[in-house]
């Protein structure tokens, strides 16, 4: 798929997509004409980085990591700094916090919508 493409369906600027790619967090082919060609799973990348990214990790920390996020049998981090797994542990645990709240109100909603008559089973 093309960069737009890519743009829309990741809801991410394409600033931000060449953004990536040059921070090799993302890689593209490039077609004859020189467009950029992405396959498929890079959708799902990009949503990886755009939530890491959300909770607070740096690029390069992300850049580290991405590995990791699609087989974490394989984890060779061999520039770890005390820094980094400091990091590392206030982002997962901001994460943490996140996904409570967020569970909190995915249940309030549904008995809202169970106390209205509405069927929330479809969650």
């Amino acid at each position: 798929m093309r960069i737009g493409e890519l743009s829309k369906r990741t809801d991410t600027p394409v600033r931000m997509l060449r953004y990536y790619e040059a921070r090799n967090l993302i890689v593209s082919e490039r077609l004859h004409n020189g467009y950029r060609d992405y396959d498929d799973y890079v959708v799902d990348r990009v949503r990886q980085i755009r939530g890491l990214l959300d909770v607070g990790l740096p690029t390069r920390i992300i850049g580290q990591i991405l590995p990791c996020l699609d087989s974490p049998i394989t984890i060779h981090m061999p520039y770890v700094t005390p820094d980094m797994v400091a990091t590392l542990e206030e982002v997962r645990d901001r994460m943490a916090e996140k996904i409570e709240c967020l569970t909190k109100n995915h249940t309030a909603i549904g008995d809202y919508l169970r106390a209205a008559g509405f069927d929330a089973e479809a969650s």
